[in-house]
């Protein structure tokens, strides 16, 4: 089969348009954080699977300002069921910008850091967090209980859809019930 170069040219512009089609998404970040309000423990209500959190329940991110300034950052859960493994991640977290208190860089692996934006925060009580990065593929919704009420959960998909993101990816993370 003869190819033309209108042909070529067609095939390659659509070759460069899919590798090229990127999703956008809206990753600004709160006005202000107040660091030791956001300080504590917080449970992961959903989030996007990841193999770094693969079969992980009632997974929980604990954080505390070191010494430094910088604050410290533990993540665990248990392997599949509440009587499973029970795995910790400690890191470290940092805010680059004093004037962007929303945007962190966490590391968990040397000095490779990666975006830790807060996009929403219940800004009078501190009980709800919705936090991304700066492409579509990381998502988390955060809450100071283990459960979230429906009402807000909502309120926070509907937030991560309207910023782009593909919430149908949201895997509700099992919790203990107390």
């Amino acid at each position: 089969m003869k190819h033309t170069p209108c042909t070529i040219s067609l095939i390659a512009l659509l070759l460069l348009a899919s590798c090229g089609a990127k999703t956008t998404i809206d990753t600004s970040t709160v006005a202000k954080v107040e660091l030791d309000r956001y300080m504590g423990t917080w449970y992961e209500i959903a989030r996007f699977q990841h193999s770094f959190e693969k079969d992980l329940i009632g997974v929980t991110a604990r954080y505390e300002v070191r010494d430094d300034g910088k604050i410290k950052v533990e993540n665990a859960g248990w392997k599949n069921t509440f009587d499973g493994e029970y795995k910790i991640a400690e890191g470290v977290a940092k805010i680059p910008n004093p004037a962007e208190t929303g945007k962190l860089k966490v590391s968990f692996f040397l000095f490779f850091y990666a975006d830790y934006n807060i996009l929403e925060l219940d800004t009078v009580n501190y009980s709800y967090a919705l936090v991304g990065s700066s492409g579509p593929d990381y998502l988390w919704i955060l809450g100071r209980k283990p459960q979230m009420p429906a009402n807000v959960y909502q309120k926070l998909v509907n937030h991560a859809r309207d910023r782009g993101y593909d919430v149908s990816r949201l895997y509700k993370v099992p919790q203990p019930e107390f």
